[in-house]
């Protein structure tokens, strides 16, 4: 097949079941890419809120930080950056006059460090506005709203549809490694320590196949998709975790330097116009994205009385 037109949306490697480590190996298929993105990127003025979105258009390309997770960003299995974070930055950066975007993939845990160090100029990892998260970065409005799912056996033979019932029925519970979806069990009153920790959600619908645990716990968007070719594994319908007593809806963003509010700011105002044109639902839905999934939410409501992002 021929390569794809940069802006063009390729998702071969969105419905093949791969692992996070297959999909980081395909990380290997782009190190000329990578390589480039593997030194600092040049310090910015952090007067007036930076002058990083001038330096972007002038070099004509702007670094992202991903961490090879399908569907949020990675390269697919013919060495393309692709995701629904990347093909928004493709979208949204060429609208701020910068034509290209070149990935510096990553561990999820070293996404905000990296940034931090300019490894990088933007983490584009479909990454959870929390409020921890926003005393060290500041983030755009989220691009999308997520609510939580279950991989259980076919027919949900214990009845599982939120993590009460999992506590409940002293279910086997995994999740996967850095999951949100961890403290969420926990806030529920499982045992942390129980909890089987998996490196994805590929590795979660295994353990519900063969019965190494009755549960795997994840996004929403992952869950239905990683459960599309199973015979014997369905997705539970999508629900809100509670939180700290309370429902929570969670919301996925582009992460920026704190001192970079001018970039933040110009990223947010393209990002409406997709929302409020439809563009937005067109760029997500092929990986897996629906109605359901767009928001109104804000990084301020999301940071809760942290740096507003």
């Amino acid at each position: 097949m021929a390569p794809p037109h940069e802006n063009d949306i390729d998702t071969s490697g969105y419905e093949s079941r791969q692992s996070r480590r297959a999909v980081l190996a395909g990380v290997a298929a782009v190190g000329a890419l990578a390589a480039a993105g593997c030194t600092r990127v040049a310090t910015a003025s952090t007067d007036n809120g930076g002058d990083l979105l001038q330096r972007l258009r002038a070099q004509g390309v702007v670094r992202l930080g991903i961490a090879g997770e399908i569907p949020f960003g990675y390269i697919d299995k013919n060495g393309h950056l692709t995701g629904e974070a990347p093909e928004l930055a493709k979208a949204v950066f060429k609208r701020l006059g910068v034509d290209r975007v070149q990935p510096v993939p990553t561990e999820f845990g070293s996404l905000i460090p990296g940034l931090n160090s300019q490894q990088f100029d933007v983490v584009a990892a479909g990454m959870y506005v929390t409020p921890e998260r926003c005393q060290q970065v500041i983030f755009a409005d989220p691009d999308y709203q997520m609510l939580d799912s279950f991989v259980v056996r076919k027919g949900n033979p214990k009845g599982l549809h939120d993590y009460k019932d999992v506590v409940a029925k002293k279910a086997k519970f995994a999740t996967g490694t850095g999951y949100a979806q961890i403290q969420h069990a926990v806030e529920a009153g499982y045992k942390q320590s129980d909890i089987l920790i998996v490196p994805d959600q590929v590795a979660g619908l295994n353990a519900v196949e063969a019965g190494r645990v009755d549960v795997f716990a994840g996004t929403a968007v992952t869950v239905r998709a990683v459960v599309k070719k199973s015979a014997k594994a369905e997705a539970t319908e999508p629900f809100a975790p509670l939180v700290g007593g309370k429902p929570q809806v969670d919301g996925g963003a582009f992460a920026f330097r704190s001192a970079e509010t001018r970039l933040r700011d110009a990223f947010n105002g393209e990002l409406r116009k997709l929302k409020q044109s439809g563009e937005l639902l067109r760029i997500l839905r092929p990986f897996g994205f629906t109605k359901a999934e767009m928001t109104d939410l804000t990084a301020k409501e999301l940071c809760g009385g942290g740096k507003s992002g």
